[in-house]
């Protein structure tokens, strides 16, 4: 019913439109290849007389030759987006290769677009220049002959009755044979599929650092407020100071590496670090016992990163829904795995829930820890234990290599 009330097409609207005319001159650019054959070969030049259709066939050879160097491709691409796709709103965006060409069959699509671009070229330049002329003669010759004024009238509506459809025409080939070829689509796909990955892993690890971060600066004001003692006061707030600290750094980190869509910087903290997370957590109140056997420096760079990670939400955990109780970490580097394993006890009174704490958690957590252990071919398991919870995880060497090459 719409569609019947709607005002129907206006054929005179392409006039006003920009697209048009841009299109109508990305067409006789093919003029600059035919002057440069007049030039060598001058007996073509005369398009009035039937040696002038030569000039359709004597450029193609230069034209094959161009279509096969790589970087025309590429030429080819930027003229078409700016010429045939002019806004955003017609649709060409992300329409060309933004390379040149890499196969035979690229290099092949080019020529052929040269060709039929050059061709249409060709015969738009000459309806460009005899119907104005035409129109100019016939209404010279008005006086003399009445059918003249209509004729004139006709040639006048002619040209651009011709320009508009070859110019989709020209539209419609430039994607077909300047747009991405399969294996570049597949390749922007991977890429994007990277950068999306990417992003993800980032959001993950900016819940788990800042996260961590803002629990043990909640906990560490809340503790001063009701202790009321100045010297714990005054650690409280160098724990705040240092804990906001090292969130400001993730958040920068993370954010430059989102705003500018790079890859991430290697610098990440790894358990080489783990004194600095341990000590955080026994500021926040938690009675931390650790354990370290084997060499972590040794422990290759992404178990050691992820190994920190989900050592960090583990005691952030703990911190956030046990509070101040006993917590046992025991860090075990050896020959071809690393084992976490971090054990607390629950709060007096408190119904334990996911991570050792109070019922009620979100358990996104817990499901960040197996996901990082699972990305490095590992496992990792939490649960009850006696009046407590544990976590624990092992993170296998091959996995880590297999992942890094």
């Amino acid at each position: 019913m719409l569609k019947l009330l709607s005002a129907p097409p206006n054929p005179l609207r392409p006039l006003f439109r920009s697209v048009t005319y841009t299109r109508w001159l990305h067409l006789l650019v093919a003029v600059v290849v035919a002057a440069a054959c007049v030039v060598v070969f001058p007996g073509v030049g005369d398009v009035d007389t039937v040696r002038g259709a030569w000039l359709l066939v004597v450029p193609l050879p230069l034209l094959v030759a161009l279509g096969l160097l790589p970087r025309t491709r590429l030429a080819e691409g930027m003229q078409a987006q700016l010429l045939l796709f002019p806004a955003e709103g017609e649709g060409g965006g992300g329409q060309f290769g933004a390379a040149p060409s890499r196969s035979w069959g690229d290099r092949g699509r080019t020529v052929l677009w040269l060709v039929l671009r050059y061709e249409l070229g060709m015969a738009t330049a000459f309806l460009s220049v005899h119907l104005p002329t035409l129109v100019v003669r016939l209404l010279g010759a008005a006086g003399d002959r009445w059918w003249c004024v209509p004729a004139a009238l006709g040639c006048l509506v002619l040209l651009p009755a011709f320009v508009i459809p070859v110019g989709a025409v020209a539209a419609r080939a430039a994607r077909a044979l300047l747009g991405p070829s399969a294996a570049e689509r597949l390749a922007a796909l991977e890429a994007r599929t990277e950068r999306l990955l990417e992003h993800n892993r980032l959001a993950r690890e900016l819940h788990d650092s800042v996260g961590h971060a803002l629990t043990v600066m909640v906990v560490q004001a809340g503790a001063a407020r009701a202790v009321r003692s100045e010297e714990f006061t005054q650690r409280a707030l160098e724990a705040v100071e240092e804990s906001g600290r090292q969130a400001l750094e993730e958040l920068d980190r993370v954010l430059k590496v989102l705003r500018e869509d790079v890859p991430a910087p290697a610098r990440r903290p790894s358990l080489a670090e783990v004194e600095r997370l341990l000590a955080a957590a026994r500021g926040s109140g938690a009675e931390v016992d650790a354990e370290v056997t084997g060499a972590p420096e040794a422990v290759p760079g992404p178990v050691s990163r992820e190994g920190y990670r989900i050592l960090q939400e583990a005691l952030t955990n703990v911190v956030r829904h046990a509070g101040a109780v006993p917590v046992s970490v025991r860090i075990a580097a050896g020959p071809d795995a690393l084992e976490l394993e971090i054990r607390n006890g629950s709060p007096t009174g408190a119904a334990r829930g996911p991570a050792g704490g109070a019922a009620g958690g979100s358990g996104s957590g817990l499901r960040g820890i197996r996901e990082r252990a699972a990305l490095l071919g590992g496992r990792a398991e939490a649960g009850p234990d006696g009046d407590g919870w544990r976590v624990r995880a092992v993170l296998p060497f091959d996995g880590a290599l297999g992942n890094a090459a």
